[in-house]
């Protein structure tokens, strides 16, 4: 009677014959031959078929008409595979191998022997399990240790590049009991190795510190922390130093000095009362202030010269204090600017009420000067004339322009000099009518002539002398 063979689920093994095997037969329709019954010498195909379970039925091909969930070794990739009822597929060991296993299924391991990394197979793609870094790139990564401290153990995130600890994770601050290089120190949060110079890079919106160690610039951008100015201590910077804003700048302790802006106009104020704006300079090394703007009564206190290019106006008085000659090296002194009709001049200060001066008359053109409201118009060459008969008191003498002489109508004089002395050459003074006569008198009262000619009848009176002397 034929055997009917019936598969794990209660299906026939094959549909050869609705699964039946005929007495005396061997069917083939599976990957094992299964002998009918009163078989002659089924020995031996009964061991093969116990080889091959054995053996997974391995060969470098799969076996022909297989069951589902039959197993067969893949002698080409040593891999045991299963079949799922169209294919075989590798069983869920992981495979070794440089390049990625064919025909995966999902859930299938594949270790990279080349990387050293492990895949899995979502069942479209191998996607790496880990590490994330490959054997070439050495340790790379975070990675979870545990470091010893005198309080205990820490767990803490290490990150890692190129097998070098490059950051430490750590929820808490500590000190590791045994050295690790980079890290005295581990803070609460994200410590970088200090050995490294590493720095973070990019955009941050928030520190608590900023290291100023260095001021070299990265790039125009990223600025050194030791570039920029600091307010709790006394920092220098070789830029200008803009201040955009009218509140302007505040110093002093108390905000003395404020530098503000209204309207376009700076106001430099010494705010704190009755204090003084003083400006000072180094002259040889030695501190002087030139100049000296006095809060006590609005003045301006100036020490040294002052060169003034330009014009100087005053409104109020000019006054000085120590100084007993004013000197100036122009040539001249104007006052009265703009030419107004008015008198001008020096004014000197006396003891009494009225002060004497010396001024420009307008109303009468011309200078004069005096005291208490009495002056009197200044000498001019103009004023002078050389003929006092034509300008009878009304000009002063002077010598003729051309000959040098005086001319004088009338004379008066006072009693001068002394009688003439006959004989006597030397005296200088001028005598009087008088005197004249008187020495006229010595010749006996008579005219006397001295001439080269003889007199004529005309000439002279009895009495009279006449002197001839050759031309």
């Amino acid at each position: 009677m034929a055997y009917t063979i019936n598969k794990t689920d209660g299906s026939v093994a094959f549909s050869t014959n609705n699964g039946k095997i005929t007495d005396g037969t061997v069917d083939n329709s599976t990957s094992l031959q299964l002998f009918g019954k009163n078989f002659s010498g089924f020995g031996e195909g009964l061991n093969e078929n116990l080889v091959k379970l054995l053996e997974n039925a391995a060969s470098t091909s799969a076996p022909t008409s297989p069951l589902k969930g039959e197993l067969w070794f893949d002698t080409n990739t040593s891999q045991l595979k299963v079949y799922d009822g169209s294919a075989f597929k590798p069983t869920g060991a992981a495979k070794s191998q440089s390049t990625a296993p064919t025909s995966a299924s999902a859930g299938d391991l594949w270790h990279d022997s080349d990387d050293d990394q492990l895949y899995l197979y979502t069942g479209s793609a191998f996607h790496l399990i880990g590490p994330v870094y490959t054997a070439g790139q050495t340790l790379s990564g975070w990675k979870i240790e545990t470091l010893a401290s005198s309080g205990g153990d820490k767990v803490v995130s290490s990150m890692y590049a190129g097998n070098t600890r490059v950051a430490i994770l750590s929820k808490e601050t500590f000190t590791p009991s045994v050295t690790q290089t980079g890290f005295a120190s581990i803070k609460a949060g994200f410590t970088l190795n200090s050995t490294l110079g590493a720095v973070f890079e990019g955009t941050n919106t928030q520190a608590s510190f900023i290291d100023v160690s260095g001021s070299a610039n990265t790039s125009s951008t990223v600025i050194a922390g030791g570039n920029f100015l600091r307010t709790d201590a006394a920092d220098t910077t070789t830029g200008a130093l803009t201040v955009d804003t009218d509140s302007g700048i505040i110093v002093g302790d108390a905000q003395e000095l404020t530098v503000t802006v209204t309207s376009n106009d700076v106001t430099i104020a010494q705010t704190s009362q009755d204090k003084d704006l003083k400006f000072t300079v180094n002259d040889g090394g030695v501190t002087k202030t030139p100049l000296t703007l006095t809060g006590a009564d609005g003045g301006i206190d100036l020490t040294g010269d002052l060169t003034i290019t330009g014009n100087l106006n005053v409104s109020g008085a000019y006054n000085y204090t120590s100084s007993n000659i004013v000197e100036y090296t122009d040539t001249f002194l104007k006052v009265n600017t703009g030419g107004s009709e008015t008198d001008a001049g020096l004014i000197v200060e006396t003891s009494d009420s009225d002060d004497a001066r010396l001024f420009y008359d307008v109303s009468a053109n011309q200078w004069v000067a005096g005291q208490a409201a009495t002056y009197s118009a200044l000498l001019r060459l103009s004023d002078l004339t050389d003929d006092g008969d034509a300008n009878k008191g009304t000009k002063p003498l002077t010598t003729d322009s051309s000959t040098g002489d005086l001319k004088v109508t009338t004379l008066t004089l006072a009693a001068v000099g002394s009688a003439i002395a006959v004989g006597n050459t030397a005296l200088t003074t001028v005598p009087t009518i008088g005197q004249v006569a008187t020495f006229g008198n010595l010749w006996g009262g008579s005219a006397k002539f001295v001439q080269t000619g003889d007199p004529s009848a005309s000439d002279g009176a009895n009495g009279d002398l006449w002197f001839k002397y050759e031309a």
